[in-house]
């Protein structure tokens, strides 16, 4: 037996159940395709600083294609350090796994001895798996690390996955969360059926990648019903691509958004928050062209921050839509408010050293 959840220290694993704000890492490459360290050093000095509760690493933002060039293993070993380096206070370190099983189970290993307490796991190499080959799938690498679940939208390589899957998922011993991202509410409300299903409410930490409705998922008292009464579910905060811009505004936003969760109504001017981050996300994921400059789209606010020297990726062809960057622009501007720039003006010379 690998990791287990009971193995993760108490501190870390209550940060994960309160709920916090957990970027999903970008790569920091310069302009010959190259990994810069020092930039990666900066990024994660950020979002330490910034607040944030944890670091998703070797996961869709920090592109896939770094198994492809030998730097999985670098990658997630320099957040583990730099983040070490950086602070004392427990933060939650997850690793994106993925691939067939026996890749699957070799990421949960590295990650595992390089310290991560869970592994994202993403099923996206499952496709046309049997429901039973999929779970058989999750219940081998759990057996090396606990799990963060991963319901990913179709758009960008995801599958369906219906109510009974995450029944079974959820009955998995050592899953301790799961990141709803379907972009869709029927989709997230099969996650909330299969948790509830499996009695898993107070053992799974439910966490929102819905970028469409960041806002409202954290506001929204999610019901299932479990032998005849209604069992409710409330989603604890975000593991999040968006949230690896403008960072220490999604710390401040996830407080609010917690106190006002937390009384008998939530205020009209909170549920308004949740088109305008929508409003930004369209812009930073490139919905108008199906997410394909997401990545870039992140890496373009990093860089007009100075963090990120350019927005390269590991794949040419990926790179900012045509009228996403003044998509960017008008974002910016008439949501200020939610950024960070100040913020990260006065701490970037520090980061950068």
């Amino acid at each position: 037996m690998g990791l287990h959840r009971n193995d993760i220290p108490a501190d870390v694993r209550s940060v994960l159940m309160q709920g916090a704000v957990i970027p999903a890492h970008p790569l920091a490459l310069d302009a010959a395709r190259k990994f810069d360290r020092r930039r990666q050093r900066a990024l994660t000095r950020y979002y330490v600083d910034a607040g944030s509760g944890g670091l998703a690493v070797g996961v869709h933002t920090t592109q896939f294609e770094i198994r492809d060039v030998g730097l999985y293993e670098p990658v997630l070993a320099a957040a583990m350090e730099d983040a070490r380096a950086w602070t004392d206070r427990p933060l939650v370190m997850i690793a994106g796994v993925c691939g067939q099983t026996e890749q699957a189970v070799r990421e949960a290993k590295l990650a595992v001895s390089l310290g991560y307490h869970a592994g994202l796991l993403s099923l996206a190499a499952m496709k046309g798996r049997t429901q039973a080959e999929i779970v058989a799938h999750c219940r081998r690498v759990a057996e090396e690390i606990p799990l963060v679940g991963f319901y990913l939208q179709p758009a960008v390589g995801g599958m369906n996955l219906d109510a009974s899957f995450w029944a079974e998922f959820c009955a998995i011993d050592n899953v301790v969360a799961i990141k709803a991202a379907p972009f869709n509410r029927y989709r997230t409300l099969d996650v909330v059926r299969g948790i509830v299903a499996a009695g898993a409410e107070d053992r799974i930490a439910f966490y929102t990648g819905n970028d469409d409705h960041i806002v409202l998922d954290l506001v929204t008292p999610f019901v299932a019903a479990r032998d005849g009464r209604q069992v409710e579910v409330r989603v604890r905060g975000g593991l999040l691509g968006h949230w690896s811009v403008w960072t220490r505004g999604a710390v401040d936003l996830l407080a609010r958004l917690k106190a006002a969760a937390a009384k008998p109504a939530v205020p009209a001017d909170i549920l308004a928050l949740d088109a305008r981050v929508t409003d930004c996300n369209a812009a930073f994921f490139d919905v108008a062209n199906d997410f394909h400059g997401c990545i870039a789209g992140c890496h373009e606010v990093l860089r007009r921050q100075g963090l990120l020297e350019g927005i390269w990726c590991l794949n040419p062809k990926e790179g900012l839509s045509p009228g996403q960057s003044a998509l960017i622009d008008r974002v910016s501007r008439e949501h200020a408010d939610l950024a960070d720039d100040a913020f990260v003006a006065a701490n970037l010379e520090r980061w950068l050293a």
